[in-house]
């Protein structure tokens, strides 16, 4: 297993959530213009469940490291990443309820795979929003020396770059 893990699994609901709204809307087109029938829909449930359980262990493997990574990264930068994953976690959650509505007949199970094609627009926008913050704490921030020195070094260089954003501040 990788260490860290998270930086490792990280990039699957982001792969994922990116690729849910084009399969979701190829396959609404295609239920909409009569080319495959309403029951193809459960093939398209697939991704979004995909992008929570996906969601889910990048989420718990970045709980897992919080702590370590507190010694060189401020706890607000933090959690303002951990709130943005929570947000793309929602909508996820959102789009995959839709999604599972969406496998009903009529009006009902037609707007709600119009919705959760929709909220899965929604959830690449939130995802990328976290992807991004992340990708602050490693390079802009300094995270990657929680692993890459020593625990004393790392905490020092973490201090010190605490430091240089006061004084910007």
């Amino acid at each position: 297993m990788p260490e860290p893990l998270h930086p490792a699994v990280v990039h699957f609901p982001i792969v994922l959530a990116f690729l849910s709204p084009l399969v979701l809307g190829a396959v609404l087109v295609a239920i909409r213009t009569g080319r495959l029938p309403s029951r193809a829909w459960t093939v398209a449930l697939v991704l979004p469940l995909a992008v929570v359980a996906a969601g889910w262990l990048a989420m718990e493997t970045g709980e897992e490291e919080e702590e370590r990574v507190e010694r060189v990264v401020r706890e607000e930068l933090i959690e303002e990443h951990e709130e943005a994953a929570e947000r793309f976690m929602m909508l996820a959650a959102a789009t995959a309820v839709l999604a599972a509505t969406g496998l009903l007949g009529g009006t009902l199970g037609g707007a709600a795979r119009v919705l959760a094609f929709v909220a899965s627009i929604a959830a690449v926008a939130a995802v990328g929003a976290a992807g991004h913050q992340g990708g602050e704490l490693v390079y802009e921030h300094g995270a990657a020396a929680a692993y890459t020195q020593s625990d004393a070094a790392g905490v020092a260089a973490g201090r010190a770059g605490h430091q240089e954003e006061d004084d910007h501040d």
